[in-house]
C-alpha cells in the first residue's frame, strides 16, 4: 500500500508523520523498523500516525512508534510537529488542538508558522508513577555508581514516558550509550527508562543529552527536556522558565511547580513530503 508522508523535525528530533485520517493504512513493528533504517528506508527517531480520536474531547489521536517498532506514550517534539502538520495540511482550522495519545491528552497552541507550544500536563515525580523502585529507604535525589568510580545524583519524572535525569558537570565527551546502559542495568524501572544527562549552566539554562528507550541518543527529546526541568525544579536548582540546549537546538520549558501544568515551546519544521510503501508483515 502506498501512502503519503511528511518528514519533519523538532530541534533535530526527526519524524515521519503519516495521516491516517484522510488515507487508510496499518503499520506493523517490522514495517516501522524497515522505514526507520537510515540507509535503506526513510530514517527517523520516531514514526507518528495521526488518527481519529477515540475520546470525543480530543481533536486527533496520534500514535508514537520508536525506531525499533515499539510504541511510546509521549513525545513533546513529536506533538509540536503533529500540530504543525495538521495546520499545514488543513486537517483542522483550530489554532489550539487537543491531541490524544496512548497515555493521555495534551493541548497544543500555534505560536507562529514555525513555533508550537505544548501543554505536557503535570509532571509525576512519585517513584510509583514512573514506575521506579528505589533502594530501600532511599529518598530523592537518588545516586548511581559507575565503573569509572564516579557517582551521579539523579531524579525521576514521568510525562507520559518514564525519565531518569542525571546531573553531570558537562555533557561533552560523555559515552552516552555506555553510561545509559550501565545506569539501566543497575536501576529498577519496570517498563524501561529514558536517560537524560543534564549540565547546569545557570538557574535559567541547562544543557541536555538524552538516550531514549527504543531509539538511543537523539538530537533532542521534548519530554526529556521537560523531565530535566521538573527534576531540576524539584531539587531547587532551576527557576520556573528554563532554556534547554540540546544537540539539535534549544527549547523553552516553563513549570511553576507542583500542581501546575508544564509547557514546552519550540520549533517544528517540515523538511519534505513523499510517498512510501507500507506493509503489514510481522
Amino acid at each position: 500500500m502506498i501512502v503519503n508522508f511528511s518528514k519533519m523535525h523538532g530541534t533535530g528530533n526527526d519524524f515521519v508523520i503519516i495521516d491516517l485520517v484522510t488515507q487508510a493504512g496499518a503499520l506493523s513493528p517490522a514495517c516501522v523498523r524497515d522505514l526507520a533504517h537510515r540507509h535503506t528506508g526513510v530514517g527517523f527517531d520516531q514514526l507518528l500516525t495521526i488518527e481519529p480520536p477515540t475520546n470525543r474531547t480530543a481533536d486527533f489521536f496520534y500514535r508514537i512508534y520508536n525506531a525499533d517498532g515499539s510504541e511510546s506514550g509521549q513525545c513533546g517534539n513529536g506533538a509540536r510537529c503533529v500540530a504543525k502538520f495538521i495546520f499545514d495540511k488543513q486537517l483542522s482550522p483550530k489554532s489550539e488542538l487537543v491531541l490524544q495519545t496512548s497515555t493521555g491528552q495534551l493541548m497544543t497552541q500555534r505560536v507562529s508558522s514555525e513555533t508550537v507550544r505544548v501543554n505536557m500536563g503535570k509532571p509525576q515525580l512519585d517513584p510509583q508513577a514512573i514506575p521506579f523502585q528505589p533502594q530501600s529507604g532511599e529518598q530523592p535525589p537518588y545516586s548511581a555508581s559507575f565503573r569509572d568510580g564516579s557517582q551521579r545524583a539523579f531524579g525521576v519524572a514521568n510525562l507520559g514516558n518514564p525519565h531518569a535525569v542525571l546531573l553531570v558537570a558537562s555533557t561533552q565527551d560523555l559515552d552516552i550509550a555506555g553510561l545509559a546502559n550501565e545506569f539501566r542495568a543497575q536501576t529498577r524501572f519496570e517498563v524501561g527508562v529514558n536517560v537524560g544527562f543534564m549540565a547546569l549552566n545557570s538557574e535559567t539554562a541547562i544543557t541536555l543529552r538524552v538516550s531514549e528507550r527504543g531509539a538511543g541518543e537523539t538530537l533532542a527529546c521534548g519530554s526529556g527536556a521537560c523531565a530535566a526541568v521538573a527534576v531540576g525544579r524539584a531539587m531547587t536548582l532551576l527557576s520556573d522558565t528554563v532554556s534547554v540546549e540540546m544537540l539539535g537546538g534549544t527549547v523553552t520549558v516553563t513549570w511553576p511547580g507542583p500542581g501546575h501544568d508544564l509547557w514546552l515551546s519550540g520549533p517544528a519544521v517540515r523538511v519534505f513530503d513523499g510517498k512510501i510503501k507500507i506493509s503489514n508483515r510481522s
